[in-house]
């Protein structure tokens, strides 16, 4: 190989690797603007203390299993306990408690309600919302077919701030009651899942307009 096809061959191959390093780049950038978009929407939107949280008839709580490799799920337990402490402090009317049910075997909104019921929540106050596959499913429904324009979000901080951001793309007005995450370690595999779950949530509001999977008659909340 001569000098002069070495010299051109290096050329390319550094043009290649910069156009990569610049779509990386570009890649990292969108991926944190997305993250942060969350972040932003939600800012003096969220609460850590019930004696200060604004009072609002809809309640959102969101959905996940109730067991953990066979051990009871954090993220289930804290979600409920912040529930009830939004309940109790008298902050709220009516919580919709949504999740998904796709398997027989599998209900998360049902779960959610027994255990709210067991801590004292009346159970002609807890609305089951069945469809709730998604952070988007559960939000544009609390709308579409539950007709609430203002939610309290209940979750653990990372997921009110996605549900916020959702809710405010949707025409709604959403601020949120932060559960009580669980420790790093425990929590690690749903961090990380996170960042691939706002990138999503920026794609669904901004060029895919996605809608919920299923939506279907209005639902009305209990006077």
């Amino acid at each position: 190989m001569t000098e002069k096809v070495k010299s051109k061959w290096f050329i390319w191959l550094k043009r290649v690797l910069l156009t990569g390093l610049g779509f990386l780049l570009l890649g990292i950038a969108l991926i944190a603007y997305a993250y942060y978009s969350a972040s932003w929407a939600s800012r003096g939107k969220l609460f850590d203390d019930v004696a200060k949280l604004p009072a609002a008839k809809v309640g959102l709580v969101f959905g996940t299993s109730d067991r953990y490799k066979g051990r009871e799920n954090k993220y289930f337990r804290y979600r409920i306990n912040a529930a009830v402490e939004v309940w109790k402090a008298g902050k709220v009317e009516t919580l919709i408690v949504s999740g998904d049910n796709r398997e027989e075997d599998y209900n998360e909104p049902k779960k959610m309600k027994v255990a709210l019921i067991k801590e004292g929540v009346p159970e002609d106050r807890i609305v089951c919302d069945y469809a709730g596959l998604r952070t988007l499913d559960s939000v544009v429904r609390a709308n579409k077919i539950f007709g609430a324009k203002k939610i309290l979000v209940i979750s653990q901080q990372f997921q009110n701030e996605r549900a916020i951001y959702l809710a405010q793309a949707n025409g709604m007005k959403a601020y949120g009651y932060n559960a009580q995450d669980v420790n790093f370690e425990a929590g690690f595999k749903t961090k990380v899942r996170e960042i691939g779950a706002r990138v999503k949530m920026w794609l669904d509001v901004n060029y895919l307009d996605t809608r919920p999977t299923h939506l279907g008659d209005k639902v009305p909340l209990p006077e």
